[in-house]
Formats: structure tokens, sequence, C-alpha cells
């Protein structure tokens, strides 16, 4: 039986050569197959390694051309990032700021730090010494009208450090130039840099409010220039648990689209246990444990807007005043949830973890002051008072606006301001 199958196999091979006419120029090659296996899948298998070397190969073609892409893409940032460099040095700046992204969905790191890739974060320190230098140059005027030997000191020696810093950033741009940095070393000197930065800012603060005479420490607002993921500030104390609460504030804005996140107060175990926040086209919202209300709220248009919003645990009913009038109000957000205390109070920043998770494309860019908090309901008449800054206004008995009760960091800025004097 043997014999026949090896029989049948010859022939069926000289049929084939026979008809090799029909293929062109074809070379049949002989291979010994069992004779329980059918000849087409033996033919099929034995073409099976040759098929992946040949996708095998086709795929390192593509990865050695990825390769090639993204190396030259390097090249011509870091060649870009030269010019740059080389410009902006001939008018006293180092670096020029790049515009920020997009935002994401509160509590979801669908982003990253946008904004800490090198270029990103040169750019907007670069911004922030520029600032630095303005004000500097403003108190050196005031200390020369004014005879001010105190000041002209502190004035050298902030001039000293400031001119470290740009010496910092030009070095970092060599090290871009010559390689890619680890994110380790990244990190390091960034932090090195923003905490220089914040310490400027805060001597810079003091010198001002010297030049200027002490102010009240409620007449002050917090600037935020930039959409960055470093810039913020911080609320020293926790809220208490508060089965009710009023907050309102004077804000102001023209980023877009949307402003940003104001405030957010994070507890452990829930990021989003207090939030106010604007994103993309969408209307400005307020979380509470993670749900959502949508506000009746319309800001960005670069004028003081003071906005108020109550809540009270039963049933979720919330009120929205913007500039003394209800514009809005609704029921079953986070019913019967009180606000959890023992957490932190961030401006100008989402939080995704407790205290940080900071992301560029959810931070706050304009202008804050007058935040105050009550573990109450306000009035429609109360709150119409703020808004109007009649005397009878009260401060928050949770908290209230006070430079003492508040840090900066990043390149944030305290100034003065007075509610309804410096108006628009």
């Amino acid at each position: 039986m043997e014999r026949i199958s090896w029989t049948l196999f010859l022939l069926s091979l000289t049929y084939l050569e026979g008809s090799s006419q029909d293929f062109g120029q074809t070379q049949f090659i002989c291979t010994s197959v069992p004779k329980d296996i059918d000849l087409c899948t033996a033919t099929m298998q034995n073409s099976g390694p040759a098929e992946d070397l040949k996708t095998t190969v086709m795929q390192l073609r593509e990865t050695v051309l990825q390769q090639k892409e993204t190396i030259m893409n390097q090249k011509e940032t870091i060649r870009e990032l030269t010019s740059k460099l080389s410009r902006c040095e001939s008018q006293g700046v180092r670096v020029v700021p790049v515009a920020g992204g997009r935002r994401k969905e509160p509590g979801k790191n669908t982003m990253g730090d946008v904004s800490r890739g090198p270029t990103d974060t040169l750019a907007q320190l670069g911004q922030t010494l520029a600032t630095l230098k303005q004000r500097l140059e403003n108190l050196e005027q005031y200390s020369r009208n004014n005879g001010s030997v105190q000041a002209s000191s502190l004035k050298d020696l902030l001039q000293h450090k400031i001119d470290d810093m740009e010496k910092q950033l030009l070095s970092r741009v060599n090290t871009l130039e010559e390689s890619k940095p680890g994110q380790k070393n990244d990190t390091d000197q960034r932090n090195r840099v923003e905490s220089t930065l914040t310490s400027l800012h805060q001597r810079i603060n003091d010198l001002e409010k010297g030049s200027k005479g002490s102010r009240p420490l409620d007449k002050f607002q917090i600037t935020f220039p930039l959409r960055t993921n470093y810039m913020y500030a911080k609320v020293k104390k926790s809220l208490p648990e508060m089965y009710a609460f009023s907050f309102c504030l004077w804000i102001k804005s023209n980023a877009s689209p949307g402003v940003g996140t104001p405030f957010s107060y994070a507890v452990p175990g829930q990021a989003n246990e207090l939030v106010l926040i604007e994103w993309g086209n969408n209307p400005m919202e307020i979380l509470i444990n993670d749900k959502v209300a949508k506000l009746p709220f319309v800001i960005n248009d670069g004028k003081w807007h003071h906005v108020c919003i109550t809540w009270t645990t039963r049933d979720g009913v919330w009120e929205a005043f913007q500039d003394g009038v209800l514009r809005g109000t609704g029921e079953n957000l986070a019913p019967y949830h009180p606000i959890k205390p023992s957490g932190v109070l961030v401006l100008g920043q989402e939080q995704d973890t407790l205290g940080g998770g900071f992301d560029a494309t959810q931070a706050f860019v304009g202008e804050l002051a007058n935040f105050n908090i009550w573990d109450r309901k306000l009035t429609a008449g109360e709150i119409y008072n703020l808004a109007t800054c009649n005397n009878r206004a009260q401060a928050g008995n949770v908290l209230s606006w006070s430079e003492s009760n508040i840090d900066v960091f990043g390149g944030a800025t305290k100034w003065t301001f007075e509610p309804c004097r410096q108006l628009n």
C-alpha cells in the first residue's frame, strides 16, 4: 500500500511538470510527505516560516523609520529652542512661553503632566523671570524716587538672584542640546528652580509692601498668569465637617476655553470632595463628593465678578449667585453627604491626589480675591451686601480671606486689591 502511495505522488509531479507552461518560469521542489497528511496542508505548513520572516523584516523596517523620524524631530526641537534663545537674549528674556493644552475630566489622568515637558517648563519659567524683572524695575524706580537705602540693598540682592536663575535656565538649555536628560534629573532641577522662584516672589512681595506701606491683611488678590501644573496657592488650614456651606469670591478671567479651577478641596479617599471648575466649552460646575451640578455663570469676559454658592446636605439643595443676583438653583447634589474634614484646600489647581496630581490643562488662569467660606447657608441679603461691598458684609466663619491664611507657590503672586474700588 505504501508503494502505491509513492507511485501516485510521483505521477502527480509528472503531471504538474507537464503543465508547467501554464505558470511560466516555475521550479518544482520534491518533498517527501507522510501518507496521512493532505498535500495542501503540508504545503501551507512549509510556507509558514518564510511568511513569518517576511513579516518580521517589514516590522523591523517600520520601527527603524519611526526611530529615524523621532531623532529628526528631536534635533529640530533643539535647533528651534537654540534659535529662540538667541533671539530672546538680545531682548533680555531667556525663553519664550508656549501655550497649554487640553483639559481632562476631573479625577482621570488622561493627559499626564502636560506642561512638564522641558520646552514648556523652560518657557513658563522664562515668562515668570520676565515678570519678576519688571516688578524689580518698578521697585528700583520707586527706590530712586524715595531714596530708600534698605529697598536699594534688597533690590541688589534680588537682582543677583534673578541673574543666577537666568544662568540656570541657560545651562538647562545647553543640557537639552547635548542629550536628553533623565526624568529624575529633570524633576530635581525643575523643583530647585521653582523653589527659588517662589522665594524670590515672596521677597519681592515683602519689598513691595514696605515701599507702599502696610496694607490690611484682607486687601489682596492672587494672580495666576499662566496655565501650569506648579503655580497654585494653598490654604494653611483644613475645613471642618459641614452639613451646609456658603462660599463667595471675586474672580476675573478671560481664559478660553474654560477658566480652569478656581479652587479644589480634596480629602483622603476623595480628590473631588468640593471643586469649582470650568473646562472646555462647558459651563462652570461644582462637584461635591464627585457629584456634579452645572452653574449658570458667565465670567470669562476679563471683568471682575462676584460669585456665591450655597448648599445644604438636606436634599442636596444649592443656589448660585453672580454679582449679587440669584442665577440658578437645584437639588439632589450629593444629598445627605456632609463635607468631610481633614482635607487640603488649593486655589488655582484641581487635585487628582491629596494635595497634588495637578494638571496644567485644569489650571485656573486669572485673578482671585476675597474667598470666604461659611458653615451655613447665607441669605440673599447677605450675599448682596458682599457683592456690593456693603460695610455690613461679614467674613467667613470657616475661612476668612487673609494673607496670613494662604501661601503661594510656583509663581502665583499677591497684589493689593480692594473690591468695588478697583472693579474693571
